[in-house]
């Protein structure tokens, strides 16, 4: 089957969700639906991310407080993305010769609000109030607090506090529509094992993330990025790949594409930790200083740790209080001891070694090239 078209049963409207202890949902079956692109099955997990969204808020409405806001916030986070992981799995699964959507569609949905949760729990990690130039679950929830009298420590705890909540149920969510997917019951076992590797993977990276800026230990550059690929590159571009392998019955494949996937996601986090300190916040959507105020452990810094341009700033870095003539003297040396070039080497390097990857899998030539692209856009993005 062409990437070009596919289909998928269609009854009408998103497979329902069924609730914990309900009943399996009545399918009835239709004409089935013609996509004609892989850009036309995104858009149809842009319809499902909707239609779950709406589900799920009608449901709040019946409780007391302001649970419905918490969903709307939680829309809100969704807005706005690449939608990187469900264009990968997507488009992958396209590519290696799946026909039948269906599955795949609500898998795409399900890795969708994966990347949600964390994204959620990332930011109360590190106390972030905006994202992508908006404000985030946590902002959100924060005003919800504020509009409603609390004091300002108040309405951070409160926002903090309930958007812990948010990622919890986007987590759930997630599980939920892997463990119910309408496939044989050997893949949809090995579908959910993988998004349970997932969130163990990223709990594992996450720990390590916040250990090392905390100070509990001093990481190698072996150890970084081990956590970038715990943190970030399993579920981000292991997953879908590996998913989109085992939907279209190509197992053979899957330890490649994880490799390709665990490359790729070195790229972009490695990218990501340098537009963190050296980005343009207008075109990242964030601060520049935020990871240099966490003390954030990432290979810039460890490239430049012992150097004397970094020993005469260091007691800057990680402080709480960092203004930004503190953060313009960190990313002075950082610049000065070679660091900064160090890291972009680095990231080069693995840009070349995913693109090694690539070529030696053995893929349809349509997905190597859209690979490909990917490596090269990670590498290279602004934002």
């Amino acid at each position: 089957m062409s990437a070009e078209i596919a289909t998928a049963e269609w009854h009408g409207r998103p497979t329902p969700l069924r609730r914990a202890g309900g009943p399996e949902p009545r399918r009835e079956r239709a004409a089935a639906l013609v996509l004609p692109n892989a850009a036309a099955a995104l858009a149809e997990v842009e319809r499902r991310l909707d239609r779950f969204f709406a589900e799920q808020a009608e449901r709040a409405a019946a409780r007391p407080g302001p649970y419905p806001l918490l969903w709307h916030a939680l829309q809100e986070a969704t807005r706005g993305g690449k939608r990187l992981r469900p264009r990968l799995l997507l488009a992958g699964y396209l590519h290696l010769g799946g026909s039948r959507l269906e599955p795949a569609l609500e898998l795409a949905v399900a890795v969708e609000l994966l990347h949600t949760a964390l994204l959620v729990h990332d930011d109360v990690i590190d106390g972030d109030l905006e994202r992508r130039g908006a404000p985030n679950v946590v902002g959100r929830l924060v005003a919800v607090g504020a509009d409603g009298g609390l004091p300002e420590a108040g309405a951070r705890r409160w926002g903090e506090q309930a958007a812990v909540l948010a990622g919890d149920l986007m987590l759930t969510s997630a599980l939920r529509i892997a463990a119910g997917l309408d496939v044989a019951a050997p893949r949809r076992a090995q579908l959910v094992d993988l998004v349970d590797e997932s969130v163990f993977r990223a709990a594992a990276g996450e720990l390590a993330d916040v250990a090392y800026g905390a100070g509990l230990a001093t990481p190698t550059a072996a150890q970084v990025r081990e956590a970038m690929a715990d943190k970030t590159a399993h579920y981000s571009l292991e997953l879908p790949l590996r998913a989109a392998a085992i939907l279209a019955g190509r197992p053979e494949l899957g330890d490649r594409l994880g490799a390709v996937g665990r490359s790729l996601g070195l790229v972009f986090q490695m990218r990501d930790d340098l537009l963190g300190v050296f980005g343009r916040p207008e075109e990242t959507g964030k601060s520049a200083s935020n990871d240099l105020r966490e003390g954030k452990q990432t290979l810039l810094v460890v490239a430049a740790r012992g150097t004397e341009a970094w020993r005469a700033v260091e007691h800057l870095f990680g402080r709480a209080d960092l203004d930004e003539e503190g953060a313009h003297r960190l990313r002075a040396a950082l610049e000065r001891c070679g660091a900064r070039a160090a890291a972009e080497r680095q990231l080069h390097r693995e840009r070349h070694t995913a693109l090694a990857l690539v070529d030696r899998a053995g893929l349809p030539a349509g997905l190597a090239r859209m690979l490909a692209d990917e490596v090269d856009r990670a590498a290279e993005r602004r934002s």
